[in-house]
């Protein structure tokens, strides 16, 4: 979490490439209850340099929390969710599954590779908002998240 006007906020690392799927996601986490910054990478690479802090990425806060499409140009969010839960430095960042997929398939193979949570995307707007909201209450207001 990250101090702004000396309030608390929570950070949140979005992985995803689909623009209109980051515009809900922003729409749906601008109404949340906790303050949150939205970091947003558009690729599995972006998301690696992001996460160790590299290049442009060299300032920015390490992530509370990472929402993370499967299905990403340059690098595969499978890799990069197996790159996270093997780093000693990023292994505890909760890791939710936020992708179209809703093969058994790659359900298994997420939580194998140590995935906190699997959510499959709606099709709809108000669907997908509430998934978003759900997200955020139930990951940003039940549960404790690990001390960064």
């Amino acid at each position: 979490m990250t101090e702004a006007d000396g309030v608390l906020a929570v950070d949140i690392l979005l992985v995803e490439d689909n623009p209109g799927d980051v515009e809900l996601a922003r729409e749906g986490l601008r109404e949340c209850k906790i303050r949150n910054n939205l970091h947003v990478v558009a690729d599995g690479l972006e998301a690696s340099a992001f996460l160790h802090r590299k290049g442009a990425y060299a300032s920015r806060p390490r992530p509370d929390i990472i929402l993370l499409d499967l299905n990403l140009p340059k690098r595969d969010g499978r890799d990069l969710l197996r790159e996270i839960k093997e780093d000693e430095e990023l292994k505890q960042i909760p890791v939710v599954i936020l992708t179209t997929s809703a093969a058994e398939e790659d359900i298994l193979r997420s939580y194998a590779l140590h995935a906190n949570c699997y959510v499959t995307k709606p099709l709809g707007i108000e669907q997908f908002l509430q998934v978003v909201r759900s997200i955020e209450s139930f990951w940003f207001t039940i549960v404790k998240l690990p001390p960064k």
